[in-house]
C-alpha cells in the first residue's frame, strides 16, 4: 500500500499531473470518474495568492468528489511560498505540493519552478519552511535537473526528504529539454533504488498507453505513475492502465456515446466554473483527443474549436453522436 502521510493510495497509484490551463476542476472531475487516484490542481502563483489575485485564488477551488487532492504552489521567494502554503492549507486539501519542475521561461528563469534546481540550498530552505508551516503532508514535483550538466536528482531527493517531504514526483527530463526528446527514467530508478530514499517516488514522462505503463512499472520500480499530456481529452487512460495491469487484457476504447457524454459533461462544468468565454476557450485543446481516430472528423473539430456559442457546441456534439455512430475509433 502506497501512502502519503496517512493517505492510502492503493498498491500502485495513478496520479493526474498538475497542468496549467488543463488540470482544473472540470477536467479533474472526468479524470476522477475514470480512475485517477490522486490529482493536483494547476500550479498556483505564491505571489498571486498572497495578493489575493482572482485567477490564483480561483485555482484553490476543490470539491469533495476529487479527494484526495493536492494544491500545488510555485514561486521564487521563500517567505511568499511559506505564506502561500498557509493559504493553500486553508482551502482544505489533503496535500500541499511544491512545483520545482516548471520549465516555462517566465517561471524558471526567475528562479521558480525548475529554476530552483540551480540553487539547491535555497530549494532545501524553502521546502523546510513550507513543511514547518503546514500540518498537511508536503510533496514535490521536479525534473532531473536544469540541463544535462546539472543533474543532481539523487541529491535533490535526499535533501527534500531530509526536510520532511512525504513523496516526490520526478519528470524524466531536464528543464532544457522542455517536453522534447524521450524522458529518461533511468535516473528516476536510481532515486527509487537509493538505499537512503524511503518516501514514495512517482515517475512522470511519456506514459501514453497501458502497455508502456506496465513496462515502466516493472522496469523502473517506481511506486506509481503520474500522467499528464496523455490524459488530455482522454481521461479513460487511468482505468485502461489499471485494467491492463490487473488482467493483462486491453480494454476496448470508449464508445462514441461515452466520448460524447464525457465531452458534454466536461464542457458543462467548464462553462459553469470559468464562465462562457473562458470555458469555451479552454475546452478546445481537448476535442481532438476526445474524438481521436475517427475518420473525416476534421471538419467537426474545426467547428468545435471555432464556435463561441455554447448551444452550438452542444448541438455539434449531438450531431457527432449521430454522424459517427457505428464508426470505430482507431485509437
Amino acid at each position: 500500500m502506497v501512502k502519503i502521510g496517512n493517505i492510502e493510495l492503493g498498491d500502485f497509484p495513478l496520479l493526474l499531473a498538475p497542468m496549467e490551463d488543463v488540470s482544473d476542476p472540470p477536467f479533474r472531475a472526468v479524470c476522477k470518474e475514470n480512475g485517477a487516484d490522486l490529482m493536483y490542481t494547476e500550479f498556483i502563483s505564491s505571489e498571486g495568492l498572497i495578493r489575493n489575485a482572482h485567477k490564483s485564488v480561483q485555482k484553490l477551488d476543490i470539491y469533495d468528489y476529487e479527494r484526495p487532492i493536492g494544491i500545488q504552489i510555485f514561486g521564487d521567494k521563500i517567505e511568499s511560498m511559506r505564506q502561500a502554503a498557509e493559504i493553500a492549507e486553508g482551502a482544505n486539501p489533503e496535500i500541499v505540493d511544491i512545483n520545482y519542475g516548471c520549465p516555462v521561461k517566465k517561471v524558471a528563469c526567475k528562479g521558480a519552478g525548475a529554476g530552483i534546481l540551480l540553487d539547491l540550498p535555497k530549494m532545501q530552505q524553502m521546502t523546510d519552511e513550507i513543511v514547518k508551516q503546514v500540518s498537511l503532508p508536503v510533496t514535490v514535483k521536479t525534473r532531473l535537473g536544469w540541463d544535462d550538466s546539472t543533474i543532481q536528482i539523487v541529491e535533490v531527493a535526499k535533501r527534500l526528504q531530509d526536510v520532511g517531504i512525504q513523496a516526490l514526483s520526478i519528470h524524466g527530463r531536464t528543464r532544457q529539454q522542455m517536453y522534447k526528446g524521450e524522458a529518461d527514467w533511468t535516473m528516476i530508478r536510481e532515486v527509487k533504488n537509493h538505499p537512503d530514499i524511503h518516501i514514495p517516488i512517482f515517475g512522470n514522462g511519456d506514459i501514453d498507453s497501458p502497455q508502456k505503463a506496465l513496462e515502466y512499472k516493472n522496469t523502473y520500480g517506481v511506486d506509481g505513475i503520474m500522467i499528464g499530456r496523455a490524459s488530455i481529452g482522454y481521461p479513460w487512460i487511468f482505468n485502461e492502465i489499471k485494467h491492463f495491469m490487473n488482467t493483462g487484457e486491453t480494454l476496448a476504447p470508449p464508445s462514441l456515446t461515452e466520448r460524447v457524454a464525457v465531452a458534454k459533461k466536461h464542457l458543462s462544468f467548464s462553462l459553469e466554473w470559468k464562465g462562457e468565454r473562458q470555458g469555451i476557450f479552454e475546452m478546445r485543446r481537448h476535442y481532438t483527443n476526445y474524438f481521436r481516430g475517427f475518420r473525416d472528423f476534421k471538419p467537426y473539430r474545426t467547428k468545435l474549436v471555432e464556435s463561441q456559442n455554447p448551444q452550438e457546441i452542444f448541438d455539434l456534439l449531438d450531431e457527432i453522436s449521430v454522424v459517427f455512430d457505428g464508426v470505430n475509433a482507431l485509437v
